[in-house]
């Protein structure tokens, strides 16, 4: 099967080495940012392309959601399998005569940063069995952990990972803002926070709940909302509100 990738992001280079680590043929990965196309080609040893778009039996696009539907305009090939890797659109965002999927790893994905693919949870959507068994085929031999979900599904799926990743990424950025407003190394706080993801792969979070709201420590609480001003501030009250509020307090 002739499989193209489009895209040069965090998540087309991640995708692609997943399937030159698990000796599944790429035809081409195609986009418009040359320099980044350029890199993942010298790495992965793929060819790639920003004007002519490779014949495929499969297209799978890596791209920003709001540039989605714009990309799938460029696969004119009639009755091939087109993939799109968002969480939250639905496979009918996908505008052309040929048959329409998603295929979303649920991670996040940095350049940078070494990923096992064998855990990164895969959850594909399709219009026929058929494609649904193809698509099954390829991200098994990518990963453990492969699954059917509606558009409906997936959208609280996305939900969830933004709650559990992109916010309390931000949570750690404001974390070393504060950190490093009186020179304290970040890294000290390394040990907690590893320890705070690992202990809720054993127990679940509400249970793991610590800290001053949920103790309802007034005089700490009132302590640390005079340090902070601003923006920390309001996150502050507001993550304290919610937690006050779950454990009733």
């Amino acid at each position: 099967m002739q499989t193209v990738i489009i895209g040069s992001g965090n998540v087309a280079y991640h995708l692609a080495k997943a399937f030159v680590l698990n000796t599944i043929p790429l035809a081409q990965i195609f986009g418009r940012n040359e320099e980044d196309l350029k890199e993942i080609s010298e790495e992965l040893n793929i060819p790639y392309s920003t004007d002519k778009l490779e014949d495929a039996d499969l297209y799978i696009i890596c791209v920003s959601d709001g540039s989605v539907e714009n990309v799938s305009k460029l696969i004119t090939k009639k009755n091939c399998l087109v993939a799109h890797t968002s969480g939250s659109l639905p496979k009918e965002i996908l505008e052309g005569e040929y048959r329409k999927s998603s295929f979303y790893p649920l991670q996040t994905f940095s350049k940078s940063k070494e990923l096992d693919y064998k855990k990164i949870p895969f959850f594909i959507e399709t219009e026929n069995e058929f494609d649904k068994r193809v698509l099954f085929e390829i991200a098994t031999k990518i990963s453990e952990n492969v699954m059917e979900s509606s558009h409906e599904k997936r959208k609280y799926i996305h939900l969830t990972a933004v709650f559990a990743c992109n916010f309390v990424n931000h949570l750690f950025s404001r974390a070393k803002e504060i950190s490093d407003s009186q020179q304290i190394p970040f890294d000290y706080f390394l040990p907690l926070i590893d320890e705070t993801v690992q202990k809720i792969h054993e127990i679940e979070p509400k249970s793991a709940q610590t800290g001053p709201a949920v103790r309802n420590d007034v005089r700490v609480l009132q302590l640390h909302e005079q340090l902070l001003q601003g923006e920390s501030l309001e996150i502050y009250k507001t993550m304290n509100h919610s937690i006050k509020k779950m454990y009733e307090l």
